[in-house]
């Protein structure tokens, strides 16, 4: 498994995610302190999903994210280039169409959702503006990404604290509780790699999103970042 800090290898990282699976949702849950649930609904909240919305849920995984939307009566399409977490996703949410996707080269037309969304997922992918810019391309023009990833605590004490001993006891947690502990160090790293708010809000202005902002959850441990696709191309 490579480190966080350097290039992902898509075939590292899907095989990863194949192997922690069917655990992968109440480790989860254990691992964030019982917070996913609720960061979840504050992102099922942003996105606001209506009848008939169509909606691309990347890096879905099990399709935790993609339910609330279909509950609503969104058309949902739950996508993952994990055939591990696609399987557990079937089995759980027969009723979902569980897509087989690479977040890099989207496997739909141009301007064809209404709405796109990754939770937890973009700082997996092997470069993080190219993923942007085919959830761009996919998107309606004046559509939305919705996007919940792990960030950095604003203050600097919290900061500091879940840095240095939250990140150095999820993997310790992980070894008791996890089959492959191993994806718990990675998944630990890349948490740490990741950049802050402001950081990720410049990336995704420049691939091309307009009037980003995002919403702190927990003190800022996750963000909930928002864009918008122009309505109209820019001109050159």
């Amino acid at each position: 498994m490579s480190r966080a800090g350097l290039n992902k290898d898509p075939d590292d990282v899907s095989a990863m995610f194949d192997g922690v699976a069917k655990r992968y949702d109440l480790l989860n849950d254990l691992l964030s302190l019982g917070r996913t649930k609720a960061w979840r609904k504050v992102v099922t909240a942003t996105i606001a999903p209506t009848a008939g919305m169509k909606i691309l849920d990347i890096a879905a995984g099990t399709g935790s994210s993609s339910r609330p939307l279909a509950d609503a009566g969104a058309e949902v399409i739950p996508l993952d280039f994990s055939e591990g977490m696609l399987a557990a996703g079937r089995k759980r949410h027969p009723d979902l169409p569980f897509t087989h996707g690479d977040a890099l080269h989207l496997p739909f037309n141009a301007d064809h959702f209404d709405l796109t969304t990754i939770s937890f997922g973009l700082r997996n992918t092997s470069d993080t503006a190219a993923a942007l810019k085919d959830a761009l391309r996919v998107t309606k023009p004046g559509g939305r990404i919705v996007i919940a990833e792990f960030s950095q605590p604003t203050n600097l004490i919290f900061r500091t604290i879940y840095l240095k001993y939250l990140m150095r006891a999820l993997p310790a947690i992980a070894e008791k509780l996890a089959s492959n502990p191993a994806a718990y160090i990675y998944l630990a790293e890349s948490i740490r790699a990741w950049p802050n708010q402001k950081g990720l809000a410049e990336i995704m202005s420049e691939a091309g999103y307009e009037r980003v902002g995002w919403q702190n959850l927990t003190f800022g441990i996750v963000a909930v970042h928002t864009g918008y696709k122009p309505k109209t191309a820019p001109t050159t």
